[in-house]
């Protein structure tokens, strides 16, 4: 029997003892995640600078403050999330009740990716947690200061049977999902997720896959681009582009082609200043393959703002390009990084055709002023979530399901969507005995009148 075996049957004896089933250990268990993460504050914001640069605002927006906000939202509905969910008999169940348990999986496995280490790690884990379950947490190895952060404070947080943290390259990766998980959680690359699909069909193990995809922003003519070149800026250089859901490629209305291209240069230096490789807050690129690959990008179409980078820093500016196509290669895999190819178009009817070239993005954002454009936009666009008018801010929203649609993605979670995914809705009728309807048996001589009568209603 390997490490692997033994931890993971030790995680499937502690749960099913029932240690993990009752609201007051959940909740001890989260307000003890919480704590762990106000110990470890600075301890936190100094891995995230070493491993991607990533500034205190960024640290507090995006990682430590959305983990705090979900924890609490979690604490604060648990309890109802958690009981049983009564609904209707039909008058063939006269007598009945029926109810939906929500029951944990059991051991689950959370891989996590490197652009936001901490939060897409512990993210899910509030949800695991929440719903009942072990954990076994395979974070990456791109981050190497803020992996060995997790792994230390999980390890003095909780017991081994109950929350561990396993860490290693590809191989590691690899030989976890060989095992007889209960639930996967994987965060990361379309590509490297359907390698999780593939192994968890061969044990019929079922899986959340968060993954990404060319999101695309869509500013219209009648947009307020001032307004809208401040929240592109924005949400496309957050983590220097290195987020799942930011801007992928712009595709503006020609007629404001050349006013937003100068609104967004402007609010790229008031946000990083004119040069942001030399601003200290500017994120990183997270390592020298990746920063290969975005420069290897800049050689393509025709650059209009931009375009320098630093091999020593690893940190590329804030960059727009045009005069390309869907053919370009820049065009054919998801950017992730500060780089922002812009096309036009005329008509909106035109952009069916552009998204449909990497279908089912992640996100989606348009910019218009005009409500019935907008709604053409949501009903005939195919998109895990989107923003009206905003970039990225629908994610924040704990109310609101996150997660993506086929090749972005299969299932969401967030606030009480991280409760639902890592729990079984189990229907249950508990039959009366006190009478007994002949009806349903065949030896009854009113069965198919009685039941031709119900079932036709």
């Amino acid at each position: 029997m390997n490490s692997f075996d033994s931890l993971i049957q030790n995680q499937k004896s502690l749960f099913k003892a029932g240690k993990t089933m009752t609201h007051t250990f959940r909740a001890h268990q989260l307000q003890k995640l919480k704590q762990m993460l106000e110990r470890h504050e600075s301890d936190i914001y100094e891995a995230l600078k070493k491993d991607l640069n990533k500034s205190s605002y960024e640290v507090l927006m995006s990682e430590l403050g959305f983990l705090y906000g979900e924890i609490d939202e979690t604490l604060k509905h648990l309890q109802h999330w958690m009981n049983p969910e009564k609904v209707k008999s039909p008058v063939s169940h006269k007598g009945a009740k029926s109810v939906i348990y929500k029951q944990p999986y059991g051991v689950t496995l959370i891989i996590s990716p490197w652009n936001y280490p901490l939060q897409l790690t512990l993210a899910p884990l509030i949800g695991a947690i929440a719903g009942g379950n072990t954990a076994i947490i395979k974070p990456s190895e791109f981050t190497t200061h803020t992996s060995q952060l997790i792994e230390t404070m999980i390890k003095e947080t909780f017991e081994e049977q109950y929350i561990t943290v396993v860490q290693g390259e590809k191989d590691v990766s690899d030989a976890l999902l060989d095992q007889p998980f209960d639930y996967i959680f994987f965060t990361g690359s379309t590509q490297v997720g359907k390698i999780v699909m593939e192994k968890a069909s061969k044990r019929l193990i079922p899986i959340t896959l968060e993954l990404g995809g060319k999101s695309p922003v869509i500013v219209d003519e009648d947009a307020k681009i001032d307004l809208a070149a401040k929240r592109i800026a924005w949400g496309k250089l957050l983590n220097a582009g290195q987020t799942c859901v930011a801007p992928d490629y712009a595709l503006v209305h020609r007629n404001v082609r050349d006013s937003f291209v100068q609104a967004l240069q402007s609010e790229i230096e008031s946000m990083y200043s004119a040069n942001p490789i030399e601003n200290d807050d500017y994120t990183k690129i997270i390592n020298h393959r990746h920063f290969d690959r975005l420069t290897n990008y800049l050689s393509e179409g025709h650059i209009i703002y931009g375009g320098q980078s630093d091999e020593l820093s690893e940190k590329i500016n804030p960059t727009l390009i045009e005069d390309i196509d869907w053919n370009s290669s820049i065009m054919q895999d998801e950017i992730f990084g500060p780089i922002l190819p812009i096309m036009t178009f005329d008509y909106l009817e035109e952009i069916v055709d552009h998204v449909e070239q990497a279908r089912n993005p992640l996100a989606l954002y348009y910019f218009s002023e005009n409500t019935q454009k907008q709604d053409w936009v949501i009903k005939n666009l195919s998109f895990g979530g989107a923003c009206m008018n905003d970039t990225i801010m629908h994610l924040a929203n704990l109310n609101l399901p996150f997660g993506g649609i086929g090749t972005s993605g299969i299932g969401s979670y967030h606030g009480v969507y991280s409760f639902e995914t890592f729990t079984h809705r189990k229907s249950v009728v508990k039959q009366t005995t006190k009478f007994d309807f002949s009806f349903r048996y065949p030896n009854s001589k009113i069965a198919e009148k009685v039941l031709t009568k119900l079932l036709k209603k």
